[in-house]
C-alpha cells in the first residue's frame, strides 16, 4: 500500500474513529472530519494524520472519501450540502458510504456522484464496535464492480470480510436482511434468558450450556452475561436499531411482505426508548420483556370488584377484573 494515498474519512463515532485509524496504521494519508472538531483533534494525536475543519476541506485530493455518519439527512449534511464532499471530490474519486442509509439515499447519492465523474458504492458495516476496534469488520457493499475492486483492498484495512451484493442500493438492502436477524436472535434469547431466570436458573451457566449447540449465536456469546447482570451501556443503540428496523419494514410494505416478528421486536424496542433506554445497547430488549413480566404479575394480585344487584330477570353477581395487561 502507497503511504502517499490520500484518503478522507467523515464521521468519528464509535464506528468511524477506530475504521480511520486502521487506515491510517495501514500506511494511507488519512484527513479526518468530525461534527465536534475535539474528536477529531483527539484523533490526529492518537493515529497521526490531519482534520479539516469541513467535509468539503477533507476531501480536497482524496482518492477515496469514507462515510460513517448517523442517518440519511447526516449523509446529505457531509456528501451533498455546500461544505459536503462532494464539492471537492474530483473525477475518478470514489465516495464510499458506510452509514446504514434507506436505499433510496443509496441511489440519490450514486446519481449526485455520477454527475461529476464520482464513482460510488454504499457499504454499509456489520460487527458493532468491537468488530471496528479490533478490524473484523463485515462489508456489505452496492455498486459496480470495478468500483468495488478499486476501493476492496483498502477496506481490508477494517475488515475480515468485504462483499459486492449487486448494483447500489444492494449493500443497504443486504444490511436490512442483517437487522432483522438480529431483531429476530434477541427476540428469541431475550425470552429464553428471561425464562431461565424466572424458573431459577443462572444465565451464565445456562449460556455455557447451550451455547456450543444449536442455540448458539454472536449475541448469546458476547450479551448473555451483560442481560443478566442489566447492562446495556455500550454497542449499538436502540435508537439506532429502530431506524435500520425502520429502513427494512418500509421495503417490507412496498414488497407487500407482512414481517410479524420484527415487527413485534420494533415495538418492543419503542417501548424501552420510551422507558428512557434508547440509548441502550439492543440486548436491552430484555428488559421490555421483564417489564411485561412484572405486569403480569401485578394483575395476578390486583383487586377484583364485586358487585350484587337486581334486574328484570332476578339477582345478577358481577366482578370487574383487573385490567388486562397490555404490551
Amino acid at each position: 500500500m502507497s503511504s502517499q494515498q490520500k484518503v478522507a474519512f467523515i464521521g468519528l463515532g464509535a464506528m468511524g474513529y477506530p475504521m480511520a485509524g486502521h487506515l491510517q496504521r495501514d500506511g494511507f494519508d488519512v484527513c479526518v472530519y468530525n461534527r465536534t472538531e475535539a474528536k477529531a483533534f483527539a484523533w490526529v494525536k492518537e493515529f497521526g494524520g490531519t482534520s479539516a475543519p469541513t467535509p468539503a476541506e477533507a476531501a480536497v485530493d482524496a482518492s477515496v472519501v469514507f462515510l460513517c455518519v448517523g442517518n440519511d439527512s447526516d449523509v446529505r449534511a457531509v456528501a451533498s450540502d455546500s461544505e459536503g464532499v462532494l464539492s471537492t471530490m474530483t473525477q475518478g474519486a470514489t465516495l464510499v458510504d458506510h452509514t446504514t442509509t434507506s436505499r433510496e439515499l443509496a441511489v440519490e447519492l450514486d446519481n449526485a456522484c455520477d454527475a461529476i465523474g464520482v464513482q460510488f458504492l454504499d457499504a454499509p458495516v456489520s460487527g458493532g464496535q468491537a468488530g471496528a476496534e479490533n478490524g473484523v469488520l463485515t462489508v456489505m457493499a452496492g455498486g459496480e464492480q470495478d468500483h468495488f475492486d478499486r476501493v476492496e483492498p483498502i477496506m481490508r484495512s477494517y475488515a475480515k470480510h468485504v462483499q459486492l451484493m449487486g448494483d447500489v442500493g444492494s449493500g443497504q438492502t443486504t444490511k436490512m436482511v442483517n437487522q432483522l436477524a438480529i431483531a429476530g436472535i434477541l427476540g428469541g434469547l431475550s425470552e429464553a434468558l428471561h425464562f431461565a431466570e424466572c424458573a431459577g436458573l443462572d444465565i451464565d451457566s445456562v449460556t455455557q450450556a447451550i451455547q456450543g449447540g444449536a442455540a448458539q449465536s454472536w449475541q448469546m456469546n458476547n450479551r448473555a452475561s451483560t442481560m443478566a447482570k442489566r447492562e446495556y451501556d455500550f454497542g449499538f443503540a436502540i435508537d439506532w436499531m429502530r431506524k435500520d428496523l425502520g429502513f427494512a419494514l418500509d421495503v417490507a410494505e412496498r414488497l407487500g411482505l407482512h414481517l410479524p416478528i420484527a415487527t413485534l421486536v420494533d415495538a418492543q424496542y419503542a417501548n424501552v426508548q420510551e422507558n428512557g433506554g434508547g440509548r441502550w445497547d439492543t440486548s436491552g430488549l430484555i428488559e421490555q420483556i421483564r417489564i411485561r413480566g412484572e405486569k403480569v404479575a401485578a394483575s395476578k394480585d390486583a383487586p377484583r370488584v364485586t358487585h350484587t344487584g337486581g334486574c328484570h330477570c332476578g339477582t345478577v353477581e358481577w366482578t370487574v377484573e383487573a385490567p388486562a395487561v397490555l404490551d
